[in-house]
């Protein structure tokens, strides 16, 4: 398998975001038959000396994990992006570092994409929780459902919540991170932090000198000091996108921005498609609510974007959620990945008759594409109603909001 194609995530804050709202969206780029799935946990408390069963590894539970909805290729127990109950969202980038991956396994990047949204109540926060896992526990083993092949990477993430975002960048066990409280801001499947850190592994630059990397003399920058001397990804296509943007920024705008092929946001390639996308929108004003817009298919140009909204009692979507193998499953076993089950769930499957039509017949491709469009811009005008509203969100009227949207979508497609 090639290497990575550069996935996307974003953040613009107002006032480059439109009406006090901090707005944030990532495409997920992946093998191109790999499925995502869009599951929500609730809030839990647990059992003292009970473990958090990680794609690879266990690890020590926390007393209390917050609700979180997230979309995670379905073979892992991570998440590629996602949100919590807290309005905290986060997004994760492999990466090539000088440093090669460990092949051991251990936690996943995308493993820290899950414990960071279940135990952080703040960006600051949750920044904190993958920062100390790291050292703990390492990163490691494949990135990829796949026994032929063994694909390891780095990590580099995007927090975020209404206030702030963090931009982390991992090698190893060491890292920086840089605050950012303004403007826009992209990462890719590159290093990107550069002279301005805001925090910091406290042997980061002793190791660096270590290693013959940094002579302790001149300016520190992290890319260069950690970047392999080959990396020259396209990966400004994604803050082209972003910063070219004369309007403000709003929902509307991240999503044109991830459905984007021309810029090579949204990735559509032999080996690798964007396999799923998120949206999120989180208003500085604490009394409207976060609304989170997710695929949970393939290729957001052809895909359309489902609200959820965090309420105490939200309905569980299993239409979205891929079938469940247990112990039997290839991924849990050693030596893993032996074999590949099908993991499409109904969303999926039902998606998979919209791709094959939009892609095959002009005119009747042309009709299906205007109508699902028309969908989402019901679903759109409805949130936008809800963030302009005075009076208090009714939470009986959103539980079901997602679980609706994933039905409709479906007996559309039938």
């Amino acid at each position: 398998m090639a290497l990575a194609p550069p996935s996307y995530c974003f953040v613009a804050f107002p006032p480059r975001a439109k009406d006090g709202l901090v707005v944030f969206g990532k495409n997920s780029a992946r093998p191109r038959d790999e499925v995502q799935e869009i599951v929500y946990f609730s809030a839990a408390d647990h059992e003292p000396e009970s473990k958090a069963e990680c794609t690879y590894i266990s690890i020590d539970q926390v007393p209390r994990t917050h609700a979180i909805v997230i979309s995670r290729p379905a073979w892992l127990w991570g998440a590629e992006m996602g949100a919590n109950e807290h309005g905290v969202c986060i997004a994760n980038e492999a990466i090539n570092a000088r440093e090669p991956a460990a092949e051991t396994e251990a936690l996943l990047g995308m493993d820290l994409v899950r414990l960071g949204l279940e135990r952080g109540a703040t960006a600051k926060e949750a920044l904190d929780v993958i920062v100390a896992l790291l050292e703990e526990h390492g990163q490691g083993g494949n990135y990829y459902e796949d026994a032929n092949s063994y694909h390891s990477f780095q990590s580099a993430y995007l927090i975020v919540d209404s206030e702030e975002a963090w931009v982390l960048e991992t090698v190893g066990r060491y890292w920086a991170a840089e605050r950012i409280t303004e403007g826009v801001k992209c990462i890719c499947n590159q290093l990107s932090l550069t002279t301005k850190i805001d925090a910091e592994h406290p042997e980061l630059r002793s190791y660096a000198q270590s290693q013959g990397w940094w002579t302790g003399e001149d300016e520190f920058n992290f890319s260069e000091v950690f970047s392999p001397a080959d990396d020259h990804l396209a990966c400004c296509a994604g803050k082209d996108s972003l910063e070219k943007q004369e309007e403000s920024i709003t929902v509307q705008t991240m999503i044109d921005i991830l459905r984007d092929k021309a810029s090579g946001v949204c990735i559509d390639s032999e080996s690798f498609l964007t396999t799923a996308s998120v949206v999120s929108v989180l208003p500085q004003n604490r009394s409207s609510p976060c609304i989170h817009y997710v695929t949970g298919t393939p290729d957001p140009s052809r895909s359309i974007f489902k609200p959820f909204i965090f309420v105490d009692d939200v309905k569980l979507v299993p239409k979205a959620q891929s079938p469940c193998f247990g112990g039997d499953d290839p991924a849990r076993k050693e030596p893993r990945f032996q074999e590949k089950p099908d993991r499409r769930h109904e969303l999926y499957k039902a998606h998979e008759w919209a791709r094959a039509v939009l892609e095959s017949d002009e005119e009747q491709g042309q009709k299906l594409r205007k109508t699902m469009l028309e969908l989402e811009k019901q679903g759109l005008e409805a949130m936008e109603e809800i963030l302009t509203s005075n009076d208090p969100l009714d939470p009986t009227e959103v539980g079901d909001l997602f679980y609706d949207c994933v039905d409709t979508e479906i007996k559309f497609f039938k």
